[in-house]
């Protein structure tokens, strides 16, 4: 099935249908990680609403719900090398198809959040907003979110000094500066903007410190 763009009306519910979200778009380093969810419409989870509009704790506590009340879930993911070997936008549309393939659950359609839908085993209906629209979609964008939250917090411990249990990834004053101090990781984007222009420059100031020494350089 081709990628499909476009809008959707009324969205379906029942056991076949799934939502689908993906986090970690927008950082410097850590995976892109999606989720996808098929909510059981005789036992309805409340609360579900954009993973962004909930605390952590919040989170973690509905994320708790619909792995134990959910038809099925499961969690899809690209790693840094593939961001950088493909974009994150195709990064991020792989790790949907392979939330989705994961799923234990005979699914026949799959709300997608955002205005592009990867290519999928079932009709794949991209909804603008979904994650604020399609119950579904809010409960696949928690798991992911506690996912992938849980995975930066863990690598806090492997590389010390970048704040990664704070920021997860993202750009913000103290993650720039720690990039500055300490420089990449294995788990940085080198084609994301700030990483590769300090990875660029630690190289160039890396062959002036090895290049010969000539006469005209004394």
């Amino acid at each position: 099935m081709l990628d499909l763009i476009g809008a959707v009306g009324e969205p379906e519910q029942g056991p076949h249908v799934a939502g689908v979200d993906e986090v970690g778009r927008g950082p410097l380093a850590g995976p892109v990680i999606a989720g996808a969810v098929v909510l059981d419409p005789a036992d309805p989870i409340d609360g579900l609403r954009d993973s962004k509009e909930l605390s952590a704790k919040t989170r973690r506590e509905l994320a708790a719900q619909i792995r134990a009340r959910a038809i099925a879930w499961a969690i899809g993911r690209a790693e840094v090398s593939e961001i950088d070997r493909i974009n994150i936008l195709r990064a991020s549309l792989v790790a949907m198809r392979r939330a989705v393939e994961a799923l234990a659950a005979n699914v026949r359609v799959a709300y997608i959040d955002g205005n592009i839908a990867p290519a999928l085993p079932c009709a794949a209906v991209p909804v603008v907003g979904g994650d604020a629209k399609v119950p579904a979609i809010s409960a696949a964008s928690i798991i992911a979110k506690v996912a992938r939250d849980a995975e930066m917090v863990a690598a806090a411990k492997r590389f010390p000094g970048y704040g990664f249990e704070c920021h997860k990834g993202y750009a913000t004053a103290a993650h720039l500066i720690a990039l500055q101090r300490l420089g990449p990781t294995s788990l940085h984007r080198r084609t994301f903007a700030p990483v590769r222009a300090l990875h660029g420059q630690r190289e160039a100031d890396e062959c002036a410190r090895t290049r010969p020494l000539k006469l005209h350089d004394r």
